[in-house]
């Protein structure tokens, strides 16, 4: 029995090394993934067409988390879309920030 429990809290560390190594490889591969990434997007030309603001919407999401002494606590975020009309009539939908979708009415054109 006392083999067993020694070779059980033996192992521990190197359990603890593994699992360790896995998460700072996963974390290592997201940033790199993440980089890749950019880099390409950077790399990519830009397109200057005119456009036409065709609609705007808004998605909210309430959140309610009570915690241990039955206090509920409330959360909402909004996220903000705007849907642009090119002059080949493809539809493109662009998650926008708050303020900038504060200055855009539909039918504005540019």
């Amino acid at each position: 029995m006392q083999n067993g429990l020694n070779l059980m809290f033996g192992s521990m560390p190197v359990f603890f090394f593994i699992i360790f190594a896995i998460v700072l490889g996963a974390f290592i591969f997201n940033i790199v993934r993440g980089i890749r990434t950019w880099k390409h997007n950077n790399s990519q030309p830009r397109l200057a067409v005119d456009a036409k603001v065709v609609s705007k919407r808004t998605n909210v999401i309430n959140h309610m988390h009570n915690d241990a002494n039955n206090v509920s606590n409330y959360h909402t975020s909004t996220s903000y879309y705007a849907t642009f009309e090119v002059e080949s009539g493809d539809r493109m939908e662009f998650h926008v920030d708050g303020s900038e979708y504060g200055m855009l009415a539909e039918g504005d054109e540019g």
